[in-house]
């Protein structure tokens, strides 16, 4: 791996909305590859239906409790077994999502090809902080972050006591270390959830789908299972709000989330990529990519410039 090919992994984009037209806020970046985003307060669906302001409050308070209840159920998570481990995990990110008013609605496969279920790298498109709580409350998992979600409340405790990654997306010499690590919890057998665009998009529009740890998988030999992650009013209308953009804090995107009535975040579970589908790292990012953005649902928004694209006549079914 190049150091150009290593540092290109780190980045990625936000991009624009269904709605409005707006330039670019783009975040400070400490190198050329670090993951930027244009999306703002201009990407945000308008006139999308709210909770009064006491429920949104109570939303917040019920969110408390659940928090508390994780800060107790740690000591649980460090001496349990693995099973009690992702029961109380599910448990916690299930209440997470109740307590902001979210449901899930879950399409598609969910374990390999044949219906076995072993070590497999689990890829899909980021929008929000709510995606990892709702692939756990679905399918506990590790989960590769960057290194700024670990000091977020609940979120960053709940990654950490799993097992999970966090990658340093401003120190590109530990990114080699973080793809070995990743291989090896997938050869022993871990599913493994990576956020391939580096950063968040509002979901009107999509970013690249960055190479370097598709690279696990290949060492590893292991399938790769993407998954779309959208979101959605009841009725069916997509809405960009959950989503986690510009330079807002956790604090704001999360009372923005529990304003709204009637989210639903869907997962739509897309077909496994098994082991020597297609040649290198690159090819198959540009795969599970086209995955992704194809699944059946509501289309999402056009790609970024510099997304790769899957290769010519490579099927996404066997």
């Amino acid at each position: 791996m190049t150091r150009q090919e290593t540092v290109a992994a780190a980045g990625a984009s936000r991009g624009a909305a269904d709605t409005p037209t707006r330039a670019p806020e783009e975040a400070p970046r400490t190198h050329p590859w670090m993951p930027v985003s244009p999306c703002g307060a201009g990407c945000l669906t308008h006139g999308d239906p709210e909770v009064p302001r006491w429920r949104a409050v109570l939303r917040l308070a019920a969110l408390a409790g659940v928090v508390g209840a994780a800060v107790v159920s740690v000591p649980v998570l460090l001496v349990s077994s693995r099973a009690v481990r992702d029961r109380t995990v599910r448990g916690l990110c299930r209440a997470v999502l109740a307590a902001c008013g979210v449901v899930v609605a879950v399409r598609g496969r969910w374990d390999g090809a044949d219906g076995a279920d072993g070590g497999a790298l689990v890829v899909h498109n980021h929008i929000s902080w709510l995606d990892v709580v709702g692939l756990g409350a679905v399918r506990p998992m590790l989960a590769v972050a960057k290194r700024e979600v670990g000091d977020w409340p609940l979120l960053g405790a709940l990654v950490a006591r799993a097992g999970g990654v966090f990658l340093d997306r401003e120190r590109l010499s530990g990114l080699p270390a973080s793809v070995a690590e990743v291989a090896d919890l997938l050869r022993a057998g871990e599913q493994v959830v990576v956020t391939p665009e580096g950063t968040t998009w509002c979901g009107g529009a999509s970013g690249a789908f960055r190479p370097a740890l598709f690279q696990a998988a290949l060492d590893a030999g292991v399938p790769v299972r993407p998954v779309a992650v959208r979101y959605r009013l009841g009725r069916g209308r997509p809405t960009t709000r959950p989503a986690f953009v510009g330079p807002e804090s956790l604090l704001e995107s999360l009372w923005r989330t529990v304003r709204l009535r009637g989210t639903v975040l869907e997962l739509v579970g897309c077909p496994e990529i098994p082991p020597g589908r297609v040649d290198g790292r690159r090819a198959l990012a540009a795969l599970a990519r086209t995955a992704v953005h194809t699944a059946p649902g509501a289309p999402f928004g056009p790609p970024h410039p510099g997304a790769p694209q899957a290769p010519s006549g490579t099927p996404l079914r066997p």
